[in-house]
């Protein structure tokens, strides 16, 4: 049996085959069909599963809650794409960007220049992307802070990590539960066991 019929798909489906060198960030916006959320990491695309409700939630309770507390400089978007190179396109789950970062209203990614803070929750199929690879890809591309959120027993546990410039490298800052209470990169206070409600 094909592994299109496997999957329930018409046999005649085509997946996209990379040229020679692999995608480039451009591409996303050109390649028909793909899955909403499909990344590019090293010119490979990256396809993601279904979310989680802890995922969903988390997401939300970040982007309002910092959407609240943002100054009038920055703004808050979530599941954007932010191009760091030609063969790198990731979407965080949460972004902080600078204001005026939108080019206009048909924008599918932004400069990873404009991007201040870069949220990911860790998800099953995720972690070696969200823990290693991501993180390493915000770094090298000058983004100056980076969260990663994990699950512990339904609420969020946060990651704290701050650029050190001369090395391109995170550096840890501090692992928050319950309550996340920061001065950078703005002030920020978020009540962590707020994720269930529907107004954090």
């Amino acid at each position: 049996m094909g592994a299109a019929r496997e999957y329930g798909l018409d046999e005649q489906y085509e997946w996209p085959r990379p040229p020679q060198g692999g995608w480039t960030a451009d591409d996303l916006d050109r390649l028909p069909n793909l899955p909403p959320h499909t990344e590019l990491i090293d010119g490979s695309l990256v396809l993601t599963s279904p979310q989680t409700a802890f995922h969903s939630r988390a997401m939300r309770l970040f982007e309002f809650t910092l959407l609240d507390q943002a100054p009038d400089a920055l703004d808050v978007m979530r599941e954007m794409t932010v191009k760091l190179d030609d063969i790198n396109r990731l979407e965080p789950d949460v972004l902080v960007l600078r204001a005026g970062a939108d080019a206009g209203p048909r924008d599918t990614c932004y400069r990873s220049a404009d991007l201040v803070l870069a949220i990911e929750v860790v998800s099953l199929d995720s972690k070696a992307r969200d823990r290693d690879v991501k993180p390493r890809k915000y770094a090298g591309a000058g983004v100056p802070h980076f969260w990663r959120v994990e699950e512990d027993r339904g609420l969020p546990v946060v990651y704290v990590y701050e650029l050190d410039p001369a090395v391109k490298a995170y550096q840890p800052t501090g692992i928050y539960h319950d309550k996340l209470s920061l001065t950078v990169p703005f002030p920020i206070e978020i009540d962590l066991t707020a994720i269930n409600r529907r107004r954090p």
